[in-house]
């Protein structure tokens, strides 16, 4: 593997290796604080970030790399009009390895397509965030001890939610796998996640929070993401669907693990942060292992260039994504897999 675009870009044995690799890390960090001396991380943050950035910089930083990067796109050449290929082929001459972020639906493909040095998705719209998955499995393993055979309960914004997309396509291959897909009808999984994740595995689709908790071994919380909606007003309308709080949990497993990928707004009371079953800052913490594993994992397997791009080129289609890269970038190819888009997986439109 030479980039990481999305999560299914890892065997199930290369993520067993990230997470046994990123344990060792957390017991053993003195070995680990020269693995990266004399590299550079390039952050190349379009869209705002927090945790993942800061995870990332502080992960290079324990290695004993250097960090370069920006953390929004209005102090970049983008506000000249500079396409995302561009910025990556000069950034790539100044680094070694680049994580980035953007609110456009396959940029990292797009990136992983120019690049010299390995690319990690820190996340592309509302399509994938591999790393956060990488952090959440790395969470199930610690709390839970194992992959299989649970009942996974997802909340919240499943329409937008990345986090969620990543980490049902990473779930999907374990056996035993239920999940429990929990959302007002507005915010349901898209059925691209289905047709591509689901269509083997055992799911059912709710609308009450209360009657899911009882089953549920990891119970996945999401913020509504008003950033996604192009209506204000169905934002506002929807953003108080779930809110956790301890009540809610009386009838939950002991061994339940609450998971948040993080930041929360309202979605979780304060009041379940004393919970033992409360995961999420715990999950948050472990991203910088994981992400330091991983960082090691790509430096080790070489340059870039690795692309994820398929499909073929067909002039009588767009992609119906207005998110998409293909839509804004300049000088790419528009390609599809039968009518979804190569870039963000979603049906297209005939021009």
């Amino acid at each position: 593997m030479k980039n990481l675009v999305d999560i299914l870009d890892l065997t199930k044995e290369e993520i067993d290796d990230l997470v046994a690799r990123a344990d060792d890390i957390y017991r053993h960090p003195a070995m680990y604080s020269d693995a990266c001396h004399g590299k550079i991380l390039a952050t190349l943050f379009f869209e705002p970030s927090t945790r993942t950035r800061l995870s990332f910089a502080s992960a290079m930083m324990s290695l004993g790399g250097s960090v370069l990067g920006f953390e929004q796109a209005g102090s970049t050449s983008v506000t000249k009009g500079e396409t995302v290929a561009d910025t990556i082929r000069m950034v790539a001459a100044y680094s070694d390895i680049i994580a980035m972020r953007h609110p456009y639906e396959g940029a990292p493909i797009v990136a992983s397509s120019v690049s010299k040095v390995p690319v990690i998705n820190a996340g592309d719209g509302g399509h994938f965030h591999p790393t956060q998955t990488l952090t959440d499995l790395f969470s199930i393993r610690e709390k839970l001890g194992r992959f299989d055979h649970l009942t996974v309960g997802l909340c919240g914004d499943l329409k937008y939610g990345r986090t969620v997309h990543s980490l049902i396509s990473a779930m999907s291959r374990y056996e035993g796998t239920k999940f429990v897909l929990i959302s007002p009808k507005e915010l349901k999984l898209p059925d691209y996640v289905k047709e591509e994740f689901l269509k083997d595995a055992d799911y059912v689709e709710c609308e009450s929070l209360e009657d899911a908790i009882p089953e549920l071994d990891i119970l996945y919380m999401t913020r509504i993401q008003g950033e996604r909606f192009a209506d204000r007003d169905e934002y506002e309308r929807l953003k108080d669907s779930y809110i956790l709080n301890a009540a809610k949990l009386k009838d939950a497993k002991p061994t339940l693990s609450i998971m948040h990928p993080l930041p929360r707004v309202n979605e979780i009371d304060v009041d379940v942060d004393t919970d033992p079953r409360a995961h999420y800052f715990d999950q948050a913490e472990g991203g910088r292992y994981i992400r330091m594993a991983l960082i090691l994992k790509l430096l080790d397997d070489g340059v870039g260039l690795d692309s994820r791009l398929r499909g073929e080129e067909n002039p009588e289609l767009r992609c119906s994504n207005p998110h998409c890269i293909s839509r804004t970038e300049r000088g790419i190819k528009k390609l599809f897999v039968g009518d979804r888009c190569s870039y963000c997986d979603q049906a297209a439109s005939a021009k």
